[in-house]
């Protein structure tokens, strides 16, 4: 099923975007014809993808949890995507009621059904803005008005910084939100990998070439060591830059990658400003 949007004509008009593609991965409705094409033709060179992104989605929801225990009440998240079951704003406000969260993400279908779900919400916020410009998201009025940058706050850079494609490009994005952090402050990653990957390098290349062609997000995937140098000047969090399933996992629950970690595709950490 599909998000009508403008109409049938204009759902079939509007190309893909990786926002609306994860929303296919994930199982829900705010996706068009041209989001599940490619979508489908990246599950064709890529079948644990489907697997990854809920597992990603998992992974989140423990990092929001376990900074919520911290005491973390603001969050910005980056390249935020469609909205679905078990949102930043939900899960930390559920343990902190009056948790601030401001979502960002290019997409602007992504950003409108976002402010729809936020009707009401004092404490959380979307706006549109492209993660390769950090110092206009935290100069953005919205974000300065609902978060205080004089106290620690999380940002979330879930399945986004694989869409840039240099990784020194990564790295000022992040050191640019690291000059506005204060100490307690919390960054937290989850990257595209095809490190220790079984892995032929042509079809990895044609799933590159469906994004690169298809939408306006070309993916890099990058090494462990690439993404654990994203974390320089904060002080990892135990068990540091680990396989999706393996950041501090929650008991009883199902994890389809349990004996072969390295094919969720993905590597995520925790940092903390010392």
């Amino acid at each position: 099923m599909t998000s009508v949007g403008n109409g049938a004509q204009g759902a079939h008009q509007k190309p893909a975007t990786a926002a609306r593609m994860y929303d296919y991965y994930l199982g829900g409705i705010h996706n068009f014809p041209a989001d599940q094409e490619a979508a489908k033709a990246v599950l064709a060179k890529s079948p644990n993808l489907r697997a990854s992104a809920l597992a990603n989605r998992a992974f989140l929801g423990r990092a929001v949890r376990y900074l919520t225990s911290l005491g973390v009440r603001q969050f910005l998240d980056l390249g935020s995507g469609i909205p679905t079951v078990g949102n930043v704003h939900e899960i930390a406000q559920a343990a902190i009621p009056d948790a601030r969260v401001v979502y960002v993400d290019i997409d602007p279908e992504a950003v409108s059904e976002s402010l729809d779900l936020l009707d009401g919400n004092q404490f959380a916020t979307a706006i549109r803005a492209d993660v390769r410009q950090p110092q206009a998201i935290l100069d953005n009025p919205q974000v300065r008005k609902l978060l205080d940058f004089d106290q620690p706050i999380a940002v979330l850079l879930v399945a986004v910084l694989h869409f840039v494609e240099e990784t020194d490009e990564a790295c000022d994005i992040i050191g640019t939100l690291r000059s506005t952090m204060v100490p307690g402050s919390h960054l937290v990653i989850a990257h595209a990998t095809v490190d220790e990957l079984v892995f032929d390098e042509r079809e990895l290349k044609k799933t590159q070439e469906v994004y690169r062609r298809q939408t306006a997000t070309p993916l890099t995937p990058r090494k462990k060591s690439d993404v654990t140098r994203l974390f320089d000047g904060f002080e990892l969090v135990e068990p540091g830059v680990v396989w999706l399933n393996r950041w501090r996992p929650e008991p009883d629950t199902v994890d389809v990658f349990a004996e072969q970690p390295f094919l969720s595709g993905f590597y995520v950490g925790m940092g903390r400003l010392p």
